[in-house]
């Protein structure tokens, strides 16, 4: 049988999937033939896959670690939030509906053999498979009908490892807490654990390790440092977003982005944040947009009408009015383009209790939510003159008006996106179009004479993942991992 091996949190956001990602880049190098998985994630943040179907965008990244193609068995049950106590569920792909948090718990049951089929496909094609697990190990109180960690561990008898982050503090409580709180069917599967993010002299935690070990017999598979080219990885968790903000020269160039409260592929943002002359700020609430903006980006929403009163709320609507009086430009990606419309209507409403809703009208154009989701790639060709990217869509809705002559884009022939007639607002479905070097430049300078970076995002999201891996490889007993793995 291939190998596997299952990464669980002491708790959220403590590297997973960067050490998931980490590691299939290190055993890549090594030759071996690699699969990410994550039975279950929870992200507002996806990706589309080459078939149609999206994925967390962790996995994406993963699967580009991995030098393979992303693929919906990668991970086969998405959430994506719309509430505080609701989420939009994806199986295998594709939407499957709308789940109240508790009703969701009783969902779980009739997903786990679509995980562990998934799983298995994957084994099927690769020496080894690395799974990612979601939140906590120690999740107890949800542990019932569990596929996202333990749960599914125990049903493959996969073997875990437990990675815990120093940077937050309390490293060793978290440890050993994860471990009392385990039964021992569970303990049995754990084969040590690693930890996260440490800074400064590692031979001052040896004393840590023999606590740990004292407390629970855990070996430790070694102390992975801060690795500062992880920044420039593609974030899936939304709270990373919190203070983006960086020190720039004077003449450069300042884009702004409201963060929505339900904001979605906010990725689309790294290429712009990547560029040296580019100060690029994401808004919380409770915060005015900077009257001095060269660009305001209206981003993705997973609920667009919801958070289109929220922008309201905000005041955000007359900033972004007095942006466009003083002669600034928008740019509406997915959601944010519809939000730019004269109207949004959703008479099922598919994504909140709001069936209609008027919108920020810069752009004479309306969306009629509704239909099967688009989520497809594409090769676009600029309409103004920026030359050809690749991009991707995710969204449902159509959106038609008089605007739409004047197309942002054009996708097979087709007119896509909408412009303005003075050329200062713009709007458009395609996701990732920053990506592209050739296209970014041309964007940046359309909006101000800039000396051309050089920048090329791709290779620099290689060039992270590369010193990732050695870094891994420097500070991990690979070797023992592949022994736990089998």
């Amino acid at each position: 049988m291939p190998a596997s091996l299952m990464f669980q949190g002491t708790g959220s956001d403590v590297g997973k999937s960067l050490v998931v990602a980490g590691l299939c880049r290190a055993l890549v190098k090594r030759g071996m033939t690699v699969r990410p998985f994550k039975p279950q994630n929870m992200s507002n943040n996806a990706a589309v896959t080459p078939e149609g179907g999206e994925i967390g965008r962790a996995q994406a990244l993963q699967a580009k670690a991995s030098g393979v193609a992303p693929h919906i068995d990668m991970n086969p049950v998405l959430l994506k939030p719309q509430s505080d106590v609701g989420a939009q569920l994806v199986v295998m792909g594709k939407v499957e509906g709308n789940y109240p948090a508790r009703d969701y718990q009783a969902k779980k049951i009739e997903l786990l053999e679509v995980v562990v089929a998934a799983s298995e496909r994957l084994q099927a094609e690769a020496d080894i498979v690395l799974i990612e697990g979601a939140g906590s190990a120690a999740e107890v109180n949800l542990r019932e009908n569990d596929i996202a960690n333990m749960g599914f561990a125990v049903a493959t008898k996969t073997p875990v490892v437990l990675v815990a982050d120093i940077d937050r503090g309390g490293v060793i409580a978290s440890v050993v807490g994860t471990w009392e709180l385990l039964p021992e069917d569970e303990r049995a599967l754990v084969a040590g654990y690693v930890i996260n993010k440490f800074r400064g002299d590692v031979t001052l935690f040896k004393s840590g390790i023999e606590i740990i070990n004292q407390k629970t017999g855990l070996t430790c598979f070694g102390v992975i440092p801060y690795v500062p080219e992880a920044a420039k990885l593609p974030q899936e968790d939304a709270h990373t977003l919190e203070n983006t903000k960086r020190e720039v020269s004077n003449g450069s160039i300042k884009i702004v982005v409201p963060r929505l409260a339900h904001i979605s592929n906010y990725d689309d943002f790294d290429p712009l944040i990547a560029e040296p002359d580019v100060d690029l700020q994401i808004i919380s609430p409770g915060e005015a947009l900077p009257g001095n903006a060269d660009l305001i980006i209206l981003p993705g929403s997973k609920t667009t009408i919801t958070d289109l009163a929220d922008l309201r709320r905000q005041g955000w609507d007359v900033d972004l009015t007095a942006h466009l009086r003083r002669g600034g430009t928008v740019l509406g990606v997915c959601a944010g383009y519809q939000m730019l419309g004269s109207r949004i209507d959703d008479p099922e409403k598919s994504e909140s209790d709001i069936a209609s809703i008027d919108g920020l009208g810069h752009l004479s154009v309306h969306t009629e939510m509704g239909g099967d989701k688009s989520l497809v790639e594409v090769t676009a060709q600029s309409a103004l003159d920026l030359g050809s990217f690749q991009g991707y869509e995710m969204h449902i809705g159509t959106t038609t008006g008089p605007d739409c002559d004047r197309p942002f884009a054009a996708v097979d022939g087709k007119n896509a996106g909408a412009v303005s007639n003075d050329g200062k607002v713009m709007g458009c479905y395609l996701h990732g179009l920053f990506a592209d070097d050739t296209f970014r430049r041309a964007f940046l300078s359309r909006l101000k004479d800039r000396q051309i970076s050089g920048v090329a995002y791709d290779l620099e999201v290689e060039r992270a993942l590369d010193a990732v891996a050695s870094a891994f490889e420097a500070a991990l007993d690979i070797d023992e991992l592949i022994s736990a793995a089998r």
